[in-house]
C-alpha cells in the first residue's frame, strides 16, 4: 500500500486545515510514493519508537506530537529530535503527525478525553475563529439549482447538523458584452437586463478552490460574477477543548479521585476546593491555560487540562475547580483512537499500537 493512500485516510481523520497556524502537522519525513509495510502509532516519535518500528517491520510512524516542530538548520544528532529524524531517514521510515489537526476535530482529542470521563452533552469549548467564508454569486433561474447542487456536493452550505443550506433572492442583472464576448443571453454589444437569482452559501475556507471549481463548472455564463467574504462567525463544531456533563453530580473529592483513576495519573494538581458539587466539566487536552476564562464563562464546575503554572491556579478565582492532570495523561487515549480509526478504514494491513511509554514526566 502506498503512503499517499494512507495519508488520504489520515487527513480524513484529522484534516490538516483544522490545525493551528503555529503547528507542524502532516507528513514530516518520507515520500508519498513509497510502499508501506506497516504502521506504528505512537504518542511521541522518539528514537526508541523508531527502533520499535524497525523491529516490528513498520516503515510509517504516525505520531500525535510532531517530533519536528520548529525549524532546524542542521541534523547532526546532537539532541533527541535530530537523533530520531536521522534514524528514521537512515531506515527509510516515514513520519506523520496529527497534533492540533486532531485537537480541533469534534471527534478528536477532547471528545476522547470526555469519553474517558463519561461526559455527555458535549460541545466545543473554544470554537475556531476566522475559518468560515461566504460565497455570493448570481445566475439565471434555470441554472440556479444546478449551481446550488454543485456547491453542496463539495461541502458548501454545511452548518452544524445541517447541510444544503443556502439563501436565494431575486433581482435584475445587467451586462453588455464587447466584441470578444459570447453571451448566453443577448448578443454582442447589446445591453441586457435579465432576471437573476442571487445565491449565498457559507463554507470552510480550506474548501475555497473546490468551491470555485464547482461554481465555474456548473455556471452557464461565460463570465461568472461572484464574491467571497471572510466571516467573523465562530465555527461551533471545530475548535479546542470541550465542555460536557457528568450524568450525576459528584463531590469534589470523589470527582478528583475518579479523574485520577480514569486518566491513570500518578498525581494531579488542583486549585482550592470550593465545597460545591461537580457536574459541568470542561476539558482541554495538552497545554490549556489559555482557556481558563472560557471554562469559567461556559459555567463549568471544573476545568481539566495540563501544564498549569503556579500563578495560573489563581485564575480559577474560586469560580471553578482547576485541575492539572498532566500533559501525557490528558492525551493518553489518543493513540488508541488513531489505531481504531485506521483499522476500520484500512483492512488486512499491519496497524500496531506502540508499546513505548514516551511520557517524560516521572513521579516519586
Amino acid at each position: 500500500m502506498k503512503l499517499q493512500d494512507i495519508v488520504t485516510v489520515l487527513e480524513e481523520m484529522a484534516p490538516l486545515a483544522y490545525a493551528e497556524d503555529f503547528d507542524n502537522v502532516g507528513l514530516l519525513v518520507g515520500n508519498q510514493e513509497m510502499e508501506c509495510s506497516g504502521i506504528l502509532v505512537c504518542h511521541d516519535a522518539l528514537e526508541s519508537v523508531i527502533d520499535e518500528a524497525i523491529g516490528r517491520n513498520c516503515n510509517l510512524v504516525v505520531c500525535f506530537h510532531p517530533i519536528l516542530f520548529s525549524g532546524i538548520k542542521k541534523i547532526t544528532g546532537k539532541n533527541y529530535v535530530e537523533r530520531a529524524i536521522l534514524k528514521a531517514i537512515k531506515n527509510d521510515i516515514a513520519l506523520y503527525a496529527v497534533h492540533t489537526a486532531l485537537d480541533n476535530h469534534p471527534n478528536g482529542v477532547n471528545q476522547i478525553f470526555c469519553d474517558a470521563l463519561g461526559l455527555i452533552n458535549t460541545k466545543i469549548l473554544v470554537p475556531k475563529q476566522q475559518f468560515i467564508q461566504k460565497l455570493v454569486t448570481y445566475t439565471v433561474p434555470e441554472n440556479a439549482q444546478q449551481v446550488r447542487q454543485s456547491l453542496f456536493e463539495v461541502g458548501a452550505g454545511s452548518i452544524g447538523n445541517y447541510d444544503h443550506c443556502s439563501f436565494s433572492s431575486t433581482g435584475t442583472g445587467t451586462y453588455q458584452g464587447n466584441a470578444e464576448s459570447n453571451p448566453v443571453i443577448g448578443a454582442k454589444h447589446e445591453l441586457v437586463s435579465t432576471e437573476e437569482i442571487k445565491i449565498e452559501v457559507t463554507f470552510e475556507k480550506h474548501l475555497q478552490s473546490k468551491i470555485l471549481k464547482a461554481l465555474f463548472s456548473s455556471h452557464i455564463y461565460e463570465e461568472v460574477a461572484y464574491e467571497i467574504y471572510d466571516l467573523k462567525n465562530l465555527h461551533q463544531n471545530i475548535g479546542l477543548g470541550m465542555i460536557g456533563e457528568l450524568s450525576k453530580a459528584m463531590t469534589e473529592v470523589d470527582f478528583l479521585q475518579m479523574v485520577k483513576e480514569k486518566m491513570q495519573a500518578n498525581g494531579i494538581r488542583f486549585s482550592n476546593l470550593l465545597a460545591k458539587p461537580i457536574q459541568k466539566v470542561a476539558v482541554l487536552g495538552g497545554s490549556g491555560s489559555f482557556a481558563i476564562t472560557n471554562a469559567i464563562q461556559a459555567g463549568a464546575d471544573a476545568y481539566l487540562t495540563a501544564d498549569l503554572k503556579y500563578h495560573q491556579f489563581y485564575e480559577a478565582e474560586n469560580k471553578l475547580l482547576l485541575v492539572d492532570v498532566g500533559h501525557f495523561e490528558s492525551e493518553r487515549y489518543t493513540k488508541n483512537y488513531i489505531v481504531d480509526f485506521l483499522r476500520k478504514k484500512i483492512l488486512n494491513f499491519a496497524i500496531i499500537l506502540s508499546e513505548e511509554n514516551t511520557n517524560p514526566v516521572k513521579y516519586l
